[in-house]
């Protein structure tokens, strides 16, 4: 059976009812989906020419889905606290997939604004039909389902010249008890000369349902823009993620895109970059520490298609247990495109001989004066490092956890806000102490020490 078919089925049987709960701009796209979910199927395991996630199995789970739009009682404002200590920030949540207007939210912020898109799409009538869709690919399926079934998003908008004061926090909370799937949309616009920062955080409240959070993420970076977004997950076993994130680049502009998966189920990230502007910078990070049954599965493709820009990206794994762990990165350089430098990394570790890691990275280039390189690498803890730390005093498993923290260190310290770092670098050791186990009520994790 086609997994998509019950959330077509269930689009067609409550058309009406979404459509009435919209703004119009979200469903005339949303027809422009459901043409192309028709004949869509899921990529599945083996499909691709390595282990990637099986989509297909992914979405088969029967997850509730909230097209009544009911309102969960609970207010995340006052059960998370997952502000990261000496770091203020403006603070936003999402309940499941709505905007929650908790008494922490404010709305536009100085002259950055932050609404709901059911609000924005009559504030900014141009910019959201100018910009909503425009860089999301519903070629691919989890896409069009997302563009098929959202009835709402977040709309971030900092006006040209203008530079936060301080970042954006958004926390994503799954707080149904039932199973329950949600489609989540995130559309960032900088204007010229003008910046921000962004950090989401998904959360799940209970370990004992299954639940799913198709996302889609767009950002829009103008002339001269500064865009940090970064992405950390903590969730649950059964909990899933799909997430794919858009980025269009413009002249001078420069982007930092960070994801960090620290405990999860089964995680599937995409990042598409289109670098359409000279001098434009790109850092693209990702991390990721995972156990037990984890799997974690990220895809990137930047496209050079200016000259003279530049791009760095890094991902490391540290894999334990029965964990999988998947990359697969394309850098295109497109021809008429010299003086473009841009490299690809991917380190893995494995710390235990049943965990598997799948890598593929790519270089496409089609024009000359070029500096561009790429590398992957898995291999295991230096036994000899082992032994020396031992032989200094250290037991074996302080030894392992200190040189698995010392591996990811690097990418943490590309984070550009020092009170995240630090949070980080906290957050990694309990994480590999094994005491960071779900982020449940998130008290543990971040109202502690």
């Amino acid at each position: 059976m086609n997994a998509l078919q019950q959330y077509i089925d269930l689009f067609d049987e409550s058309r009406e009812l979404i459509e009435q709960q919209s703004p119009e701009l979200l469903n005339t796209m949303r027809r422009a989906a459901r043409e192309q979910l028709q004949d869509a199927r899921l990529p599945r395991k083996g499909s691709e020419d390595y282990e990637a996630t099986d989509l297909e199995e992914v979405f088969a789970h029967d997850y509730g889905v909230n097209v009544n739009r009911l309102p969960f009682d609970a207010d995340p404002g006052e059960a998370f606290h997952c502000d990261v200590p000496n770091l203020s920030t403006c603070l936003y949540y999402s309940s499941n997939d709505a905007f929650h207007s908790s008494a922490t939210a404010e709305r536009n912020i100085g002259k950055v604004v932050v609404e709901p898109f059911s609000i924005a799409a009559h504030d900014y009538p141009e910019l959201m039909a100018a910009h909503y869709g425009r860089l999301a690919n519903m070629d691919d399926p989890t896409v069009a389902l997302n563009s098929l079934l959202v009835q709402d998003g977040l709309f971030i908008y900092v006006p040209d010249g203008v530079v936060a004061e301080r970042p954006i926090q958004l926390v994503n909370i799954f707080n149904a008890a039932l199973d329950m799937m949600v489609q989540r949309r995130l559309l960032i616009i900088v204007g010229k000369n003008a910046g921000i920062k962004v950090l989401a955080c998904d959360h799940t409240q209970s370990p004992d349902y299954h639940y799913l959070n198709n996302q889609v993420v767009e950002i829009v970076a103008m002339q001269g823009s500064s865009v940090d977004y970064y992405d950390l997950e903590e969730s649950t076993p059964l909990t899933r993620r799909v997430s794919s994130i858009y980025v269009d680049q413009h002249e001078g502009s420069n982007v930092l895109i960070d994801g960090i998966t620290l405990t999860n189920g089964i995680t599937r990230n995409n990042y598409h970059v289109e670098v359409n502007g000279e001098h434009a910078e790109t850092h693209l990070l990702g991390m990721t520490i995972a156990s037990g049954e984890q799997h974690v599965d990220s895809h990137t493709f930047i496209s050079h298609n200016k000259p003279r820009c530049n791009s760095n990206e890094m991902f490391k794994y540290v894999l334990n247990d029965n964990a999988v762990g998947a990359f697969a990165g394309k850098i295109l350089v497109k021809p008429g495109c010299p003086r473009v430098e841009a490299y690809q990394g991917n380190r893995n570790l494995c710390g235990a001989p049943t965990a598997k890691m799948y890598t593929k990275p790519q270089l496409e280039i089609y024009t000359d004066d070029v500096m561009c390189s790429h590398g992957s690498a898995v291999g295991q803890l230096d036994e000899e490092a082992l032994f020396y730390m031992r032989t200094r005093g250290i037991g074996l498993d302080e030894a392992r956890r200190l040189l698995m923290q010392a591996f990811v260190a690097d990418v943490i310290e590309g984070v550009r806000l020092d009170a995240l770092k630090d949070r980080l670098h906290y957050l990694v050791e309990k994480r590999f102490a094994g005491t960071l186990s779900n982020c449940a009520g998130c008290l543990a994790a971040c109202k502690g020490s």
